[in-house]
């Protein structure tokens, strides 16, 4: 089979499960639920003077809002990108897209990655599965996905356990630490690092600033399951077996928050991984994330139309925004440093 319909058939079949299956894991959770704010009945602050504006790799953006890196590569995705990114535009949030290596390959699906001229303001990632660096991937490649798509930084993810789990999987993760420092330090735009819905724990992040990278999304367990993905996708039995395994595999957001938090400061740190709602988003701004990324939790919308995804942006801005109030807080970096949400016994 050629290898770029593989991909293009695998991003199709991607996007298909995550829209119509379970893909969550059975037990495990982000961890937020642990996290309750103490409500303040007499708030001392005017509700619409509550501010969502913040600041990310010296750009400034209206909400610290993230629409994660989620699909392209696909003529399906090419209006779901188009929507995401005019409502992105709309309502001031950043947005990621999906894995840029099938433009490279599949020139015919560029356009789905190109949704600058949909979003000229925004606050934009692209991205890149981090393991090609060593498959023949390296920064001239790295260069053009940023000149295709007319990014402001680059996204590696890490997606070590799907690889394994997936049958065309590229599972050599050897010495790709010190590829990534050398793409860091090479590259002309900020490089972060993403998990894709396992988490990322304190020592590696700190191992990963310290190579250069310029911020980390967490992505931690309680979403998407991609060995629950890779199960819808697989015709091999021991195979889908063999992901029941790993339902409950993974750090929890909330966990990696702290985690990260606690050891890296004054990094930049995005907080994703099955987050929903506004509330939610507030807890994980106050456990110390930057922005907070929503996926799948807005893609059946994305496929709608843009008008129905910026209802679903103004909703959650809407309850982030009551979050605040319902604690007197009155801006991001207010509530950033908070000690009003407390860990529940």
């Amino acid at each position: 089979m050629d290898k770029d319909y593989r991909t293009d058939q695998r991003k199709s079949e991607h996007l298909d499960i995550v829209l119509h299956k379970k893909v969550t894991g059975h037990q495990i959770t982000t961890g937020l639920e642990h996290y309750r704010f103490r409500h303040e009945a007499l708030p001392e602050i005017n509700f619409s003077d509550i501010d969502l504006t913040t600041t990310f790799l010296n750009k400034k953006l209206r909400a610290p809002l993230l629409i994660s890196s989620m699909t392209g590569g696909t003529r399906a995705a090419l209006s779901i990108n188009q929507n995401l990114a005019i409502a992105a535009q709309e309502r001031g949030w950043a947005m990621g897209l999906g894995s840029v290596r099938a433009a490279l390959e599949h020139h015919e699906v560029a356009d789905s990655f190109q949704v600058r001229r949909f979003a000229p303001d925004i606050l934009l990632f692209a991205n890149l599965g981090a393991v090609q660096l060593n498959y023949g991937y390296g920064v001239d490649h790295c260069r053009q996905i940023i000149e295709l798509t007319e990014a402001d930084a680059l996204i590696l993810h890490l997606n070590s356990l799907q690889e394994v789990f997936q049958p065309e999987g590229d599972t050599n993760f050897r010495n790709l630490l010190h590829r990534i420092e050398d793409l860091c330090h090479s590259l002309e735009v900020p490089v972060g690092i993403k998990e894709v819905g396992w988490g990322i724990h304190g020592e590696l992040a700190t191992r990963l600033y310290k190579a250069g990278v310029a911020f980390i999304d967490v992505a931690g367990a309680g979403g998407t399951s991609w060995s629950q993905v890779e199960k819808h996708r697989s015709l091999d039995e021991e195979v889908r077996q063999a992901t029941e395994a790993f339902t409950e595999w993974g750090i929890p957001t909330a966990d990696c928050i702290v985690d990260v938090r606690s050891q890296a400061p004054h990094q930049g740190l995005i907080a994703s991984g099955g987050i929903h709602t506004g509330v939610d988003g507030a807890k994980a701004i106050a456990l110390g994330a930057d922005l907070v990324g929503y996926g799948r939790t807005l893609l059946h919308h994305a496929s709608t139309s843009p008008t129905t995804m910026i209802s679903q942006l103004k909703r959650i801005e809407w309850e982030l925004k009551i979050a605040m109030f319902g604690i007197g807080i009155p801006d991001i970096t207010a509530l950033q440093g908070t000690h009003r949400l407390t860990l529940i016994p």
